[in-house]
Formats: structure tokens, C-alpha cells, sequence
């Protein structure tokens, strides 16, 4: 397993953003996962899948005006200002 971290920015001039952004985490939240309260569109997820599976799955849920970022972490290869627990959560998946 592997900690990816996932950015997100969905299209805030369309009528159904909160929908959107709601069914867009739920699907997200299929994964096991972790958010600072601080970092309203990252989460921290882990999963055995590469970046570019997770990539494919979460944009069932987005618009072509929605932009993703999903990026693989790496032991040591890291650093962050982040809630203790986040930080963790993080150091102990990676």
C-alpha cells in the first residue's frame, strides 16, 4: 500500500457544486483516507493502486473544467505543516 496525496478543484460556476463536490468526496472517501481541516480540497489516501488508476476513478466524478492532482508520497521525501494527527496518519503509511 502507498500514500498518494489528492488535490482537487471542482468548477465553482456551475448551479450543482455542492452536489458535485458531496458525490465527488463520497467516491473519494472510498478510500482509506485522512484531511487537515486546513486543506479543504487535499486528502491524504491509501490505496495499492497507482497514481494513475487513482486518477482515473476520481475523474468519473469530475467535470473537464474540474482540474486533479494526484501524486505518490515517498519515505524521507516529504514536509508538510499539517494538524499532528495528519502527520501521523502520513508517517506511519508511507
Amino acid at each position: 500500500m502507498s500514500v498518494y496525496m489528492v488535490t482537487w478543484n471542482l468548477n465553482k460556476e456551475l448551479g450543482n457544486y455542492d452536489q458535485a463536490r458531496r458525490a465527488f468526496i463520497a467516491h473519494l472517501n472510498r478510500y482509506t483516507n485522512v484531511s487537515d481541516p486546513g486543506l479543504e480540497s487535499v486528502r491524504w489516501i491509501l490505496s495499492s493502486a497507482t497514481a494513475d488508476q487513482i486518477s482515473e476513478d476520481l475523474r468519473l466524478k469530475l467535470d473537464a473544467n474540474d482540474r486533479l492532482f494526484v501524486t505518490k508520497l515517498n519515505s524521507g521525501q516529504h514536509q508538510g505543516w499539517l494538524n499532528a494527527d495528519v502527520g501521523d496518519w502520513i508517517t506511519a503509511n508511507v
